[in-house]
Order: structure tokens, then sequence, then C-alpha cells
């Protein structure tokens, strides 16, 4: 049986004092692995709470270009069985800017082109049988609604712009066989005409080149 003078030495003393430091290391380290994998199981949750919403955000962005696409445009003016011929000569359109019809052998540039001077619309509207969207303006026009409607058409290939000072309304937008007229760029049947009708079903020759035609 040990002696109180045993119990009481500098010995017991430091081992006593060593393993209280042992069991303090063990708990610390214990609770560091319990933080390291509530941490983990948190980043978990939130990749996969975050991918949740990333996938649920992607398919509500994929459902509202799609209603886009088959919702009509309000106020949409359509022509049906338009002529397609290639002609030489000036044409004499029933609608001002032209949705189609006889045009030009080349097409205007429509590769995200923004015009500043007005062009031929015989060449544009072989771009609409193209499958773009023409933006058209007058001097009605707000220089705003023309900035922000010209910065849409310089990142949107497929598309083009240019002013037309003899048409009846401020901002219209042409596709072939289509034609809206809208009150602002920033009227929501702007981006449902781009999104519908950039190569858009109603394109006669869908994948034609926009680029190698006339830049002006």
């Amino acid at each position: 049986m040990a002696s109180a003078k045993n119990q009481n030495s500098p010995a017991s003393a430091r081992r006593a004092k060593l393993e209280e430091a042992r069991r303090k290391e063990r708990a610390r380290e214990r609770r560091s692995r319990i933080i390291t994998i509530s941490a983990a199981v948190a980043v978990v949750a939130a990749l996969v709470a975050g991918g949740g919403y990333l996938m649920s955000a992607a398919d509500e962005q994929d459902k509202a270009e799609e209603q886009a696409k088959t919702s009509p445009v309000t106020g949409e003016r359509s022509w049906d069985k338009l002529e397609r011929n290639h002609v030489e000569k000036p044409v004499d359109y029933p609608m001002n800017p032209p949705v189609g019809g006889d045009h030009s052998p080349v097409w205007m540039n429509c590769d995200a082109d923004v015009y500043t001077e007005a062009i031929p619309k015989e060449n544009a509207v072989h771009s609409l049988e193209h499958g773009a969207v023409w933006v058209t303006y007058n001097e009605k026009a707000k220089g705003a609604d023309v900035d922000a409607l010209a910065e849409r058409v310089s990142k949107t290939p497929y598309s083009l712009m240019s002013p037309v000072a003899d048409q009846k309304d401020p901002l219209v937008l042409s596709a072939w066989g289509k034609q809206v007229t809208v009150k602002s760029a920033t009227d929501a049947r702007v981006g449902q005409f781009f999104t519908k009708y950039v190569q858009g079903a109603q394109t006669p020759e869908p994948g034609a080149a926009c680029s190698g035609g006339i830049a002006k």
C-alpha cells in the first residue's frame, strides 16, 4: 500500500499534471472533430441547398423563356404569305418598316449591328428572312430609349438597329411577318419579342448568315 508520502511526491504530481493535460488535449481534439464535422455537414447542406436553388432558378428561367416563345406578343401585328423573290429594284412595301416581301439578293449585316443612319429597306428585309429582329426608331424616340435598345442589339447576334425617319411610331420592332410598337426600351414586350423571334419559328431561312452582307 502506497504511503501518503509517495502519493504526494513530486513524481506523482507530475504524472497527475501530465494526465490532466492529456485529458484536456483529448477534449480539445474531440471538440475540434465535432466542429470540423459540423462545418463539413453545414457546407454540404449549403451546397445541396444552393445547388437546388440554382437548379430551381434555371428551371424557372427555362419556363419563362418557353412561355415567352409560345405566348402571343400583346399588340403584335402579323402578315402571312409574304413574297420572297430577290429583286434589284426598290420595293413598295405595304407596311413601314417592312416585315417581309421581295427584297435585295444581299442582306444587311445583322450580327448585333447598330446603324446610326438609314439603311436600304430591301437589304434589311433580307436580314429578317435570315431570322433577325430589326429595331427602328424616328426622331420622336427618346434618347435614353434609343441608347438602351442599341445596347441590347449590340449584344444580340441576329439583330440590327437603324433609324427610319418616316415610320409612324417612335419605336418599332420587326421580324419576318411580325411587328410591334413599344412605348419604351423598358416595355416587357421588347424582351419577349427578342426571345420569340431572334431565329424564331417564323424564320424562312434559319441559320443563314447575318454577316458577310452589306455593312454601312
